[in-house]
């Protein structure tokens, strides 16, 4: 009967309390986390990494890169301009005068071709780094999105914390008023009402650092809007990666190893363009010259009659000129592209088993974080929040004290905090496999 009465007392006091602390705390208890994440109106990551690729600024400046390489194929591929000279010459206080006119055409016979080689290695190694710059946009948007989640999550178990134990905090108010419980306790308890609302405080400012670094990698401004669709376990829950399997075939399909491929292949493609550098060339030329001359002397003329000595003459001319590699064979522009040969095969080198390590490491880090969320979603998390709501009902029938409260409330708080960080983890490294399996998208 005494226990009976007891609840009754608690019931009625919380009852008598609840307008007066909703209206005190109405503005604490509204959820922060709808300020992150909407599941229905969201940006999601598909949608974010999308929007990335297509406003991010560095990314337009390294597409930009390949319009400069096609620019210069295409100027690769254009032979010499042909060279016209004239030239009229004439005599001082006299009539003789000498017009010509030349052309000089260069055959370019052998650079041509290794130019064009070099324009189109060029080409193809940009568009490479290109794709490579998408991929590393891509895992950085993914990271970031998952950051923002990540925070917002920690916002969202505070919210949940906090509304819970203010609740509490009413109804040990309530029951401080009827003379049913030491004050100290509901000193105790609103003590820990705002540590735990500095708590929540802290991961909103979190969460909303880390949608401004998003927004920039979206290419938007601080102040505009950004809602998350997706939470964290959602990411981690729907984004699963592909199986593991020969991480030398995962990292041969990489951009950034095939772009170092071909940083290969257009060090050879120098070495050849260096070689052709140094042979010979022609250039193929003509004349035409007309020469009016005479002399002051005089003579019989067709007619008979006397005139002066005075004619006109027409001369063509054609002919080779040949450039003799005999001094300069071009021998330095060899030897450095030959080095640079010997440095982009180290590097290619270098790119490959590092990508090879990366994904095997991403593979094994990804497989103990998914055992360590299963482990959490196993029956943990229950668990424990099943023991704190039986601790704040013991609370409330009067058989337990406030320290149980406070020490199973952070039990319980510490463990969804290890979850979230279990969470981004996994997170963190199922975008290190995707980044190293080089996906783009």
């Amino acid at each position: 009967m005494t226990t009976y009465r007891r609840i009754i007392s608690v019931l009625w006091g919380a009852a008598a309390l609840a307008a007066p602390a909703h209206g005190q705390d109405a503005a604490e208890r509204v959820p922060l986390a709808r300020s992150y994440v909407d599941e229905s109106t969201g940006l999601g990551l598909d949608a974010a990494i999308a929007r990335a690729h297509e406003r991010e600024p560095s990314l337009r400046a390294v597409r930009a890169e390949v319009a400069a390489a096609r620019g210069r194929r295409e100027q690769a591929g254009l032979r010499p301009n042909p060279s016209v000279t004239a030239e009229h010459r004439a005599e001082p206080a006299g009539t003789d005068a000498l017009t010509s006119v030349g052309l000089s055409l260069p055959l370019d016979l052998f650079r041509r071709r290794g130019r064009v080689h070099t324009a189109d290695r060029e080409l193809q190694a940009t568009q490479w780094q290109v794709t490579d710059r998408e991929r590393l946009l891509a895992a950085d948007v993914r990271m970031q999105y998952g950051v923002a989640a990540g925070w917002a999550r920690e916002v969202a178990v505070a919210d949940d914390v906090v509304g819970t134990a203010q609740r509490q905090l009413a109804v040990v108010r309530a029951r401080v008023e009827a003379g049913r419980t030491p004050p100290l306790e509901g000193d105790l308890l609103e003590v820990d009402v705002r540590r735990l609302e500095t708590l929540r405080l802290l991961a909103a400012g979190r969460a909303d650092a880390a949608l401004v670094q998003l927004k920039r990698l979206l290419g938007m401004t601080p102040d505009e809007p950004l809602l998350l669709r997706e939470t964290l376990e959602t990411l981690v829950a729907s984004r699963t990666a592909a199986a593991p399997h020969d991480s030398s075939v995962a990292a041969a399909s990489r951009p950034d190893v095939r772009e170092a491929e071909v940083r290969v292949l257009l060090a050879d493609a120098r070495i050849d363009e260096a070689r052709r550098e140094g042979r010979i060339d022609v250039s193929l030329f003509g004349a035409y010259m007309r020469m009016d001359a005479g002399f002051p002397q005089q003579g019989f003329g067709p007619t008979g009659a006397m005139e002066r000595v005075r004619g006109q003459f027409h001369y063509v001319a054609a002919g080779a000129m040949i450039m003799l590699p005999v001094l300069n064979r071009n021998q330095g522009q060899l030897a450095a592209t030959q080095a640079e040969h010997i440095g982009a095969r180290a590097r290619h080198q270098a790119v490959q088993l590092a990508a090879r390590a990366e994904v095997a490491a991403a593979e094994v880090r990804e497989m103990r974080a998914q055992q360590a969320i299963d482990l959490y979603t196993g029956g943990l998390r229950a668990l424990a929040r099943q023991n704190l709501d039986v601790v704040r009902q013991t609370f409330d029938l009067g058989r337990g004290t406030v320290f149980d409260v406070l020490t199973e409330q952070r039990r319980y708080l510490e463990i969804e905090q290890a979850y979230t960080a279990a969470l981004r983890d996994a997170w963190d490294a199922r975008v290190e496999l995707q980044r190293a399996r080089g996906e783009t998208r």
